[in-house]
């Protein structure tokens, strides 16, 4: 009878190599999404530049050999574990298993893109990212790109227990799954578009839509951030890793690399307040206060870089204000996130 060993992940056989899963698995998917990633956001860029005339492109190329290798990936170290002893539900990595949902989703998807092109034609910037077959598409990417954040969720050791490289697979898949939201809510993103520097001829409804974009896209930063700090004490440096890189990817989208630079110093503001509200769940004030006070960091140093270098047309009442519901939102969250103590019958009695 072959007996199994756990640690840190990895799952040893008396009789056999080690199975492939655990943090060295972890970075394999890593780098296939990361793929899978640039993939999706060349072809998001090409779309919102070019009016592409055919299904095959150079940015589906990208696209779908990034999807190739996420699925040999996966799908190989399956087999692999499977041709060792292990049965086909225990040869998926453990928090792997909707990746694998994913991957045949994701194909069934890239082929009903295909033929969705030919029927409708080629998809240009807001068309391109509520599409059906598109939004398919980014479902099932979202349920592979989760696939290394609950692989660390559902590992007992805490990965900030021990060295760099296993304490990083935090913020990077973080880093990943916010990607995907990102790329998806592009056009109501402010990082995207800077509309507080831009003139509009129905300024009202225009200005409106753009504080919409800022508390929607706080609301769902907040709660990946919540959801991770929640379950983990993140490493020294995670949000600005994520900030920043989170900005990279939107920024050449629509050429506003001045966003960059606004990811990489919020990031640093909000790692230092991490580090002295030391927000958790048995810490539930300090846990509300980061919360609203992340999108407050985010959109002050925005509107400051903006006003300092290229000017802005909103006024101070609507620039303020956008802020300060940014933080509103953040703040409810956390409720969500974390909801208030139910009484008991004896303090209701007293």
């Amino acid at each position: 009878m072959t007996t199994k060993v756990e640690n840190l992940g990895k799952v040893y056989s008396s009789s056999t190599r080690p199975l492939i899963r655990g943090i060295s698995f972890d970075w394999m998917m890593i780098g296939a999404c990361t793929w899978l990633m640039t993939g999706g956001y060349l072809d998001a860029w090409a779309h919102n530049r070019f009016a592409l005339e055919t299904f095959f492109t150079p940015w589906h190329g990208v696209l779908y050999s990034g999807f190739l290798a996420v699925a040999m990936v996966l799908l190989g170290s399956v087999v692999f574990n499977h041709a060792k002893g292990a049965s086909w539900q225990n040869a998926i990595p453990a928090g792997y298993e909707l990746c694998v949902l994913g991957v045949f989703g994701f194909a069934i998807g890239g082929v009903a893109d295909m033929f969705w092109h030919i029927l409708f034609g080629i998809e240009k910037n807001i068309d391109a990212q509520l599409s059906p077959t598109h939004l398919l598409l980014m479902i099932c990417w979202g349920l592979i790109s989760a696939g290394p954040f609950r692989a660390a969720w559902r590992r007992l050791v805490e990965p900030t227990e021990h060295n760099w490289v296993t304490q990083l697979t935090l913020p990077v898949s973080l880093l990943l799954l916010l990607s995907v939201f990102s790329l998806i809510t592009q056009t109501a993103q402010p990082f995207t578009f800077l509309a507080p520097t831009i003139v509009l001829k129905a300024q009202g409804t225009e200005q409106s839509y753009a504080v919409l974009g800022i508390v929607f896209q706080s609301l769902v930063l907040v709660m990946l951030i919540l959801l991770a700090v929640r379950r983990w004490h993140m490493p020294k440096g995670s949000f600005t890793l994520v900030l920043t890189l989170n900005a990279l990817s939107l920024s050449f989208m629509h050429n506003t690399y001045i966003v960059v630079p606004i990811g990489a110093v919020a990031g640093c503001i909000i790692d230092v307040v991490y580090h002295f509200l030391k927000p958790s769940v048995s810490r539930v004030d300090a846990f509300r206060l980061f919360a609203g006070v992340v999108p407050v960091i985010i959109y002050a140093v925005y509107f400051l870089a903006l006003w300092i270098t290229v000017g802005i047309v909103w006024s101070v009442h609507l620039s303020v204000g956008s802020i300060l519901v940014s933080g509103i939102a953040g703040w409810l969250i956390s409720y969500v996130m974390i909801p208030p103590k139910v009484p008991t019958d004896q303090e209701t009695l007293s």
